[in-house]
């Protein structure tokens, strides 16, 4: 489904990726791991087209996407939930979920997909009318995925969904984002807690210093001894 071939990001004239590859299946959930500054988050920002590969490519259901602006990216299906929410605060949640369903079909179905959001978080429904800035860390999490789920998204790409979340929060983000797996949506997740995230995943790639260094299921990676010493302090 998604097909990333020996890409390299630079940031000015700093090399940060250097011919990183991978592949995630249709409705498979697929994990990147690593330390802070592995480059987890650029490989998204490249494949939202927030940066551009200086080799390499990117494709999509066989399209090549490495060279479209960032708002062809959402037509084709892509979503990326990012790292700190990125709300727009001053809104209501209902307008920021609005916001997500601007694309052509979307837009058609945009109140049957809210009903869909409110089911899956009703703490949103009760909320609708609040401001976004507003609400708990555990709320605004759940209105950018809500938000990322009204443009009926093929693939949603999450970057640290349990960021700065209490214990009992990340387990509900979890449940919903294995939800979100079964409806037939398929998974791209970064996340510090590598012991949920092996334990939920079909595949995991790691990353170090800008390159994938290891591949592999979740539980042949959850016996690695470099991932055991390096992320799970066994």
């Amino acid at each position: 489904m998604l097909n990333i071939n020996g890409i390299d990001i630079f940031y000015g004239d700093l090399q940060v990726l250097w011919d990183v590859s991978f592949s995630v299946n249709e409705k498979e959930i697929v994990v990147l791991i690593g330390t802070n500054g592995a480059g987890k988050s650029t490989t998204i920002k490249a494949i939202s087209s927030l940066l551009t590969p200086r080799k390499g490519s990117i494709k999509f259901n066989g399209v090549r996407l490495d060279h479209l602006p960032p708002n062809q990216i959402i037509e084709h299906g892509i979503v990326h939930v990012p790292e700190g929410r990125r709300l727009f605060t001053g809104m209501s949640v209902e307008e920021n979920l609005i916001m997500g369903s601007l694309r052509g079909e979307s837009k058609v179905k945009r109140f049957e997909t809210m009903d869909y959001v409110f089911e899956l978080f009703p703490k949103l429904k009760e909320r609708r009318k609040q401001m976004a800035g507003t609400l708990s860390g555990g709320e605004q999490q759940m209105a950018a995925i809500g938000r990322g789920l009204m443009s009926l998204p093929k693939i949603m790409m999450f970057d640290e969904p349990s960021l700065g979340l209490a214990p009992l929060l990340v387990q509900e983000i979890f449940e919903m984002i294995k939800k979100i797996k079964k409806e037939g949506v398929t998974i791209l997740l970064i996340e510090q807690n590598v012991t949920k995230t092996l334990a939920m995943c079909d595949r995991a790639y790691v990353m170090e210093n800008g390159r994938i260094i290891l591949e592999g299921t979740g539980k042949e990676l959850m016996e690695n001894k470099k991932v055991k010493e390096a992320f799970l302090g066994i």
